[in-house]
C-alpha cells in the first residue's frame, strides 16, 4: 500500500525516467505488514480510528452486481491493458468500502497473513531491538499507519479490487488509483501473486525484494497511463490531492515500519523503469517476473541484480542454553533493514550506515526467550570482504553502546569472518547468550 504523497513524488521521477520510451502500443509480506496492495491516499473526511481492540468483523462486503462508473473502469482498463501487454483472464469488480469496511480488510488480511503470536514476537523483538517504543502495540501501529493512508485495495486472495469511499475514480488521482490496482490484478492473473510471494515468516527480506518488484511495476504503469490519459492539469490537481494528516501519520511512524513500505515504492519504481527501458518495453519487466530480486540488496545495486547476486544462508551456532530457551522467531532482515537498524536504533549517521552495510552478504536474526521472561536477540551477518565485515561491526558497536545505555547487555562479536550483534533485556541474559553461542569458541 502506498501513503501520502508517494505515488505522485514516484509518478513524477517514472514519467522523468521514461519520457525517452514511449509507452508500449499493443500486484505484500516483510514483518507483520498487510500484504493487500493499494495506491496512495487522497484528503478525505475525518474517519474512526481502526481499533485493534474492537471484535474482529466477520466479513468484508463483496463486490456488487452495480458499478456506476462502470463506463470509466472499463475505459481504464483497456488502456492499461494496452500499455501493461497483460490480457485478463477473468473480470475483476471494483467495490467501494467505506472506513468501517476497510478497517474489516486491514484487520482480516493482518489476521490471515501474520497470527497473533508472530505478530507479538516480532512486537518483542523490536522492542528489545529498541525499533518501536516500548509501551507501544505493533498491531495499532500498522493500522494506525494504513488506516488513513489507503484508498485502493487489490485483495490477491479474494480475487477483489476495492475503493474507499470518498476518493471516487472521478477525479484524477482516483482514475490513477484504479490503474494502479488493475495492474495488481493483471499481475496477478498473469504471475500468481500468492506463489511467488510465498508464505514463509521468516524470509523477510526476500518478501520485501518481491513486494518491491510487484509495487515497482505497478507504479510504473499507472505513471505511463497517466501519462497517456490525462491533461497536465489532471495531473497537478492529483499531485495536489493530498491530506497533511494523513502525512503526519506517515512521518510518526517507525522507521521500521515507515521506510520498507516506501521502499517498495520507490526503489521498486527505479528497479521496474530500468528493466522497462534497457528491454524497450514490458518484456524485461515480465522476465523479472519468472526470475524475481531475492534481496533488498539486489534492488538497491542494479550489478547485484543483474549477477543474480544470491544472499548467503547464516546458521546462527547451536545454543546451549537448555531446555528453559527457545527460539521464538527467526528471520532475514537485509541490507535494507540492517540499515534502518543502525541509523534508527543505533543513533549511527546515515552515510556511515548506508556504507556500513554495502558489502551485506547474508544475515539471520533469532528472538531467544527463557525463564522469568528473559528476552534476547541474536543477529549474525556474513560479508563480503573482511573489510566490509569491519566496517559493520564498528558500526554495530555504536549501536551496542546504545542498547547497553538503554540498561540492556549487548556485545559485538567477531568469529570466522562472521558479525554477530547479541543483546538481552538484561546483562544476565546477554552474558548467557554470548556464553551459548562462544563458550566454545563459536
Amino acid at each position: 500500500m502506498t501513503l501520502a504523497r508517494l505515488a505522485f513524488l514516484a509518478l513524477a521521477v517514472a514519467l522523468g525516467g521514461c519520457s525517452s520510451t514511449p509507452p508500449p502500443t499493443v500486484m505484500p509480506t516483510a514483518t507483520a505488514a498487510p500484504t493487500a496492495s493499494a495506491a496512495a491516499p487522497t484528503s478525505r473526511p475525518s474517519e474512526p480510528a481502526c481499533d485493534p481492540a474492537a471484535p474482529m468483523p466477520s466479513a468484508v462486503p463483496t463486490p456488487g452486481t452495480t458499478d456506476p462508473d462502470a463506463a470509466l473502469h472499463q475505459a481504464i482498463e483497456a488502456k492499461v491493458v494496452e500499455i501493461r501487454g497483460l490480457t485478463p483472464t477473468a473480470p475483476v469488480a471494483p467495490q467501494v468500502l467505506d472506513a468501517v469496511g476497510l478497517c474489516a480488510l486491514l484487520r482480516q488480511t493482518m489476521a490471515r497473513e501474520n497470527p497473533a503470536d508472530y505478530t507479538a514476537a516480532t512486537e518483542r523483538l523490536y522492542k528489545q531491538l529498541m525499533l518501536i517504543p516500548q509501551d507501544a502495540s505493533l498491531l495499532r501501529l500498522y493500522l494506525d499507519l494504513y488506516a488513513g493512508q489507503v484508498i485502493g485495495v487489490y485483495d490477491q486472495y479474494a480475487k477483489h479490487l476495492y475503493v474507499v469511499a470518498g476518493t471516487g475514480v472521478t477525479t484524477p488521482l482516483g482514475q490513477i488509483t484504479y490503474a494502479h490496482e488493475f495492474t495488481h490484478a493483471l499481475q496477478d492473473q498473469a504471475f500468481d501473486l500468492r506463489r511467488l510471494q510465498g508464505d514463509a515468516k521468516d524470509q523477510g527480506d526476500r518478501g520485501l525484494a518481491i513486494t518491491s518488484l510487484v509495487e515497482g511495476d505497478a507504479v510504473l504503469s499507472m505513471s505511463l497511463w497517466a501519462q497517456a490519459a490525462l491533461t497536465a492539469d489532471q495531473l497537478a490537481e492529483a499531485a495536489g490531492a493530498t491530506d497533511p494528516a494523513s502525512a503526519a501519520a506517515l512521518a510518526a511512524a517507525p522507521a521500521i515500519l515507515r521506510e520498507p513500505l516506501l521502499f517498495a515504492y520507490n526503489s521498486g519504481m527505479k528497479m521496474a523503469v530500468s528493466a522497462y527501458q534497457n528491454a524497450g518495453g514490458y518484456s524485461g519487466v515480465n522476465a523479472m517476473f519468472a526470475t524475481p530480486p531475492a534481496t533488498t540488496e539486489q534492488v538497491l545495486h542494479p550489478d547485484k541484480l543483474a549477477a543474480h547476486e544470491p544472499g548467503q544462508p547464516v546458521v546462527l551456532p547451536v545454543l546451549r542454553l537448555g531446555a528453559d530457551w527457545r527460539v521464538t522467531l527467526q528471520d532475514t532482515l537485509g541490507e535494507l533493514q540492517l540499515d534502518i537498524l543502525l541509523r534508527e536504533a543505533g543513533g549511527v549517521d546515515p552515510a556511515v550506515s548506508k556504507a556500513a552495510t554495502a558489502g551485506w552478504g547474508g544475515d539471520r536474526l533469532a528472538l531467544i526467550e527463557g525463564p522469568d521472561g528473559a528476552t534476547g536477540v541474536v543477529l549474525g551477518t556474513v560479508w563480503d570482504t573482511p573489510q566490509d565485515a569491519d566496517e559493520f561491526a564498528a558500526a554495530l558497536e555504536t549501536l551496542a553502546a546504545k542498547l547497553r545505555a538503554a540498561g540492556r547487555g549487548a556485545g559485538v562479536e567477531q568469529s570466522k569472518g562472521r558479525v554477530f550483534l547479541i543483546t538481552g533485556d538484561s546483562e544476565g541474559t546477554a552474558m548467557a547468550l554470548q556464553g551459548a553461542l562462544f563458550g566454545a569458541g563459536g
